[in-house]
């Protein structure tokens, strides 16, 4: 062999040697990354429209039944998004308390250039220090238990008002649309506590508000069904964001006027006692030593969310109790024989007598696990991180399944019927005691105003609006279904408040009249 044949089978095999090394680096690369990143489990998607095609009308229950095979933490490509859905209360407390603090802001879902309060809103503001300004300001001040109870008067009123229109339906022998009145009477409360409407001596602006709320709350789901299309959705092909924006306009110049007549009252030194939620946001708007300075589109952004979070929200839980109850007899006698044997039967029951009312407050807890009053909590990734063995990347946008979780069967004995009886302490229903909770966000099963740093601060408000209403409602009425012996129950197709398919028409039958 040649000396030049040597070095040609050197060079051979010196290039054998860097080309395996180069491969088996590669591999052992590829093969590290496979096995050191778990994404969460996914169906099979098709292009364009990925899981679009597993979905019915009801989304909830289409999560849970994709969960039943995948897991409790799956991911979907929705069209042109993608999020990973939660359904068990494992992975819900990993993420809420656990994480909370990587877990503690929201992503933007249906946002318009057309929303002139866009980078103001609360309820979906980032985590930081203008969220955290608002809600220190909501529990302090604006949401505390101090002045809740200092406006108790606005609730009395507005329950009054109610019974007596029911009262009339009754005398007259007419079917009332339920949850028409409900949801009026929940505005009422509303706009009153959040800033005086009659102020102005214009007993149409909680109307008025009422409408704008019903467009927003409407439009706002349609722009969040339109993430799907991505990139698209900025070209407003259905023209909803033109829509929003004019809705949100006219809301802007009604709250214009109305804080001007706030500030003219404070001006004449009228305030006092009486000061609503506006005079709070005023006063915090005039505060030069504030940790953040307010503007004044921060301050209708806020109120508009209230009355987009408040409404119908509350109203609709309240609709789905008498509705079950009306479907159980016996439940509804069970319920009207507490309330004689604490309140009597000379008077109307009070916010104050609920604390005595153990078997209402279970009937409030378990419509609100049948019902959820928004079937999904919205949350996002802010770093990476493994949640159940799996890992996420930062900015992944997190749905959480609350219908699937509050009727896990593995979590609740029968959970899709109506048994209230699982809330008391030592029922037979449940394991003794298992599900005594109060709902403060504490007890994962049971989320119905979230829980974590983002749990709703309106929940104590809410809560005492549903229990105190549904408790005079059964004490004052009997109730007879329009067309036939029970209510229907399917739920609508609604994606940000679990509304029922249809309204709830009934007779009201005096059975107690305060008046």
């Amino acid at each position: 062999m040649t000396t030049s044949d040597a070095l040609f089978y050197f060079f051979l095999f010196f290039l054998w040697i860097i080309s395996s090394i180069l491969v088996r680096s590669f591999i052992n690369h590829r093969w590290t990354i496979r096995t050191a990143v778990r994404h969460p489990p996914s169906p099979p998607a098709l292009p364009i429209i990925g899981h679009l095609y597993l979905m019915r009308s009801e989304l909830p229950k289409s999560f849970q039944t994709l969960a039943r095979r995948y897991g409790p933490l799956m991911q979907l490509r929705l069209g042109a998004s993608t999020f990973t859905v939660v359904s068990n209360a494992t992975v819900a407390r990993e993420i809420m308390k656990t994480h909370d603090n990587n877990f503690c802001s929201r992503p933007e879902v249906f946002s318009s250039d057309y929303n002139i309060y866009r980078g103001c809103d609360f309820i979906a503001a980032p985590y930081g220090t203008y969220w955290r300004f608002l809600k220190k300001l909501c529990l302090t001040q604006l949401l505390s238990s101090m002045q809740i109870n200092r406006l108790i008067h606005i609730r009395e009123e507005e329950t009054r008002k109610l019974l007596e229109s029911l009262m009339k339906n009754s005398r007259d022998g007419e079917p009332c649309d339920l949850s028409m009145a409900l949801t009026a009477m929940t505005n009422n409360v509303i706009c009153r506590m959040a800033m005086g409407t009659r102020c102005s001596e214009n007993d149409n602006e909680a109307h008025e508000i009422k409408e704008i709320v019903r467009d927003v709350f409407e439009l706002g789901g349609k722009l969040s069904v339109g993430e799907v299309m991505g990139p698209l959705a900025k070209f407003d092909i259905f023209g909803y964001g033109k829509k929003l924006g004019f809705a949100i306009r006219r809301f802007d110049r009604l709250v214009e006027r109305i804080m001007k007549e706030h500030e003219e009252k404070e001006m004449k030194g009228c305030g006092g006692e009486g000061r609503d939620l506006m005079d709070i946001m005023l006063e915090s708007y005039r505060d030069t030593n504030a940790e953040v300075k307010l503007t004044r589109n921060d301050i209708k952004a806020f109120f508009l969310d209230i009355f987009v979070a408040g409404t119908d929200t509350s109203s609709v839980t309240v609709q789905w109790a008498i509705a079950e109850l009306i479907n159980h007899p016996q439940l509804f006698r069970k319920l009207r024989e507490e309330i004689n044997s604490v309140v009597g039967s000379d008077r109307l029951i009070k916010e104050s007598d609920v604390p005595n009312l153990p078997y209402l407050q279970a009937i409030v807890k378990e419509a609100l696990r049948l019902h959820a009053p928004a079937p999904f909590i919205l949350r996002e990734c802010i770093n990476d991180c493994k949640i159940n063995g799996y890992d996420l990347k930062s900015k992944t946008r997190m749905i959480i399944n609350v219908d699937a979780i509050m009727r896990d069967p593995n979590q609740w004995n029968n959970p899709d019927e109506f048994i209230p009886e699982r809330f008391l302490v030592n029922s037979s229903t449940e394991n003794p005691g298992q599900h005594h909770m109060e709902m403060n966000g504490q007890d994962f099963r049971h989320l119905p105003f979230g829980g974590g740093r983002r749990k709703c601060p309106g929940a104590s408000l809410a809560s005492t609006v549903m229990h105190s209403t549904i408790g005079a409602l059964v004490q004052c009425f009997d109730w007879k279904v329009k067309g036939g012996e029970m209510v229907d129950m399917r739920s609508g197709s609604g994606l940000l408040a679990a509304a029922m398919a249809h309204p709830l028409v009934c007779y009201p039958i005096a059975h107690f009249n305060p008046f």
